[in-house]
């Protein structure tokens, strides 16, 4: 650590932009060099490609995470029980996700159908008619 006095700190140009203490001392820490090798070494590998495309999609969480903090309030609850608090939670995900979906323009083409399941993929390779299912009225 440096500290500078308060006659060394004023001669300069914006000396009196400097920031002081109770003795009117400025004073300055520098890391250890441990430290300092692997900030260097982290902010050298910020730089390639690859680094940028894995913290693209952390950006891309973090973004969502400060739209329900600061959007949305859930940095406070209306609750105090966690049942109730995830709750609230999750309807606020459900709502979001709605908001999103609306805002999506339309598309053209219609969605592609669902692949089989495995299970339906065994049945219908065996000749095997499908269950009866509960939820299916009339049947």
């Amino acid at each position: 650590m440096a500290r500078f006095t308060k006659s060394r700190c004023r001669p300069r140009p914006a000396g009196t932009r400097c920031a002081t203490t109770a003795d009117s001392a400025r004073s300055v820490g520098f890391p250890p060099r441990e430290l300092r090798d692997l900030q260097l070494h982290i902010r050298a590998e910020q730089q390639k490609p690859g680094w940028k495309t894995r913290y693209a999609v952390r950006s891309g969480v973090e973004g969502t995470i400060n739209e329900f903090a600061h959007g949305h309030g859930m940095r406070h609850c209306r609750y105090r029980e966690q049942p109730k608090t995830h709750l609230q939670h999750v309807l606020t995900a459900i709502a979001v996700n709605i908001a999103r979906l609306s805002s999506l323009p339309p598309t053209e083409e219609t969605p592609s159908p669902r692949p089989p399941a495995a299970f339906q993929t065994f049945l219908d390779q065996h000749d095997i008619p499908p269950p009866k299912s509960r939820r299916t009225p009339g049947s």
